[in-house]
């Protein structure tokens, strides 16, 4: 046998990183024309930008003050000291800039609150905040708000938690931030809080043509909140062009004549936050049937580096891997074509060189694995995988998790093409795609189920469970999944109601 390749782990992307990092994604200047608008509509006397960045805010908030004939001092907070430069360079001067200190805004906030606040918070999501920096933030956010946030919040989370306290009384603030905050397993304790103590007058989102952030895929909106007391009804606006004209008129409060850009709905606080701040208005009558009442969800295998544990079928024969330690996987959703995955598809990704073979070696000491399986571990070990994050806790470091093969696959992150994918190649799911498993076996019941996931009215209330991304994308969790309404009419046409038992027992689906 022809000696194979050696196992070379992937480089990272430097550049791609870094803004990811910093969390900086710089405000488009006509977005800050509206958020300035709503926050400078009582004629403050102060502003504060606790995230400074090029300054985009305080080029609008001067303007705007300019043109109504009223004094406004800029205060502006960053941790970044390079922004001073960037700032000056966009037309900034010492006088605008004389207020702006580079310090931590959540960790060491201002001691005086502000008239005005306008924000694009630094984006860091959780997992690239450390140990020590989690703790810190969630021990404030506790103290701040009385409830736990989940440890899965990222910076802006805390940012608005602390942009809101540094809210004087009567005061406004003006907030551009992702909607996971929305949507986030901390979310409902999160807006619990603010919407009891606060006063929510606006939410705008972004239709994927006007989106503010075009080469970055996330869902943005803008807040528009009042240190006031709260309100039960809200405005729910949706823009669908780049133009601040009619958003300027709906946060300043004057009547529009014709909604061409827009549209605005008046929407009750309490049916909002169950639908989440981030979906539209739903007209929807309750479901009585959710997918958790007919099924379980579980996330794919994590290999911890697919590029070793994941392979071809020839690479497996030129590494020497017998079948006995393979398992059929499919590896990524545009493996997947349609909403039936069979045997001929593996096929064809195996003619096009795509990997569809785990390894899995569970349950052999190493000493009885064959030697090429053993030179192939020895390779791995001698290129660190034992030491890489998700791979460190396992024992030994080569043990794969397992899943039962699902009869159903859930392709949980797309624009358009969200689905349900019937699996009749038999083959486990890495983390490109949920497990779903029918909590009856029989294949009358899973096809009764799959006509009724597969329908049209039950793809489109995916948006009601999912997380929302840019350019129209949505991401389901496997938790999230299980609330997937199922519509009454279908669930009574295929029978599913009629297998239901009082209780049923849990079924064992494979564990890590």
């Amino acid at each position: 046998m022809a000696h194979a390749k050696t196992y070379k782990p992937p480089s990272s992307g430097v550049k791609r990183e870094a803004p990811r990092t910093r969390g900086q994604f710089w405000t488009p200047a006509w977005a800050a024309e509206f958020m300035v608008a709503y926050a400078l509509k009582d004629k403050p006397e102060r502003l504060l930008d606790p995230a400074l960045g090029e300054g985009v805010f305080f080029r609008a908030a001067r303007r705007y003050a300019q043109s109504r004939g009223f004094d406004l001092v800029l205060f502006g907070r960053d941790i970044d000291p390079k922004v001073i430069g960037r700032a000056r360079q966009s037309g900034l001067n010492d006088s605008d800039l004389r207020n702006v200190e580079i310090r931590d805004f959540v960790l060491d906030p201002p001691s005086q609150t502000f008239p005005a606040i306008v924000a694009n918070p630094p984006y860091i999501r959780h997992h690239r905040l450390s140990l020590a920096q989690k703790e810190r933030l969630r021990e404030f956010a506790r103290r701040a708000t009385g409830r736990h946030i989940d440890g899965r919040a990222g910076l802006h989370v805390y940012f608005l938690i602390r942009a809101l306290q540094a809210l004087a009384l009567g005061g406004r603030l003006a907030y551009i931030v992702s909607a996971d905050i929305c949507e986030g397993v901390f979310a409902q304790a999160l807006w619990q809080w603010i919407c009891s103590r606060y006063r929510l007058d606006a939410v705008i989102a972004f239709a994927s043509e006007a989106t503010l952030f075009p080469d970055v895929d996330t869902n943005a909106l803008v807040f528009c909140i009042q240190n006031d007391q709260p309100a039960t009804e809200f405005d729910w606006v949706k823009c669908r062009d780049r133009d601040s004209e009619e958003l300027i008129a709906v946060v300043s409060g004057r009547p529009l004549k014709t909604h061409g850009k827009i549209e605005v709905h008046r929407r009750v606080l309490s049916e909002a936050l169950a639908s989440g701040l981030s979906r539209p208005p739903s007209q929807e009558t309750a479901h009585q049937w959710s997918l958790g009442h007919f099924a379980a969800v579980m996330r794919g295998i994590v290999t911890g580096d697919n590029g070793f544990f994941f392979m071809t079928s020839a690479r497996a024969k030129e590494l020497g891997i017998p079948d006995s330690l393979l398992v059929k996987a499919v590896g990524r959703m545009r493996d997947v074509e349609g909403e039936n995955f069979d045997s001929e598809d593996i096929e064809r990704l195996e003619a096009k060189g795509r990997p569809t073979r785990l390894l899995d070696v569970n349950g052999l000491p190493f000493d009885q694995l064959p030697a090429p399986v053993q030179r192939y571990l020895k390779e791995g070990e001698d290129c660190g995988l034992p030491a890489k994050t998700l791979i460190k806790t396992r024992r030994p470091w080569y043990r794969m998790e397992t899943r039962k093969i699902p009869p159903i696959m859930f392709a949980y992150l797309g624009r358009r093409n969200a689905r349900f994918i019937r699996n009749r190649a038999h083959v486990v799911p890495l983390t490109c795609l949920l497990c779903v498993y029918p909590k009856q076996a029989s294949p009358e019941f899973v096809e009764h189920l799959w006509k009724v996931l597969s329908a049209p009215e039950t793809i489109a209330n995916l948006r009601r469970v999912g997380k929302s991304y840019g350019g129209d994308a949505i991401k389901v969790e496997p938790r999230a999944l299980e609330r997937l309404p199922l519509p009454d009419w279908l669930v009574h046409a295929e029978g599913l109601d009629k297998h239901l038992a009082p209780r049923q027992a849990s079924l064992d689906f494979g564990g890590i």
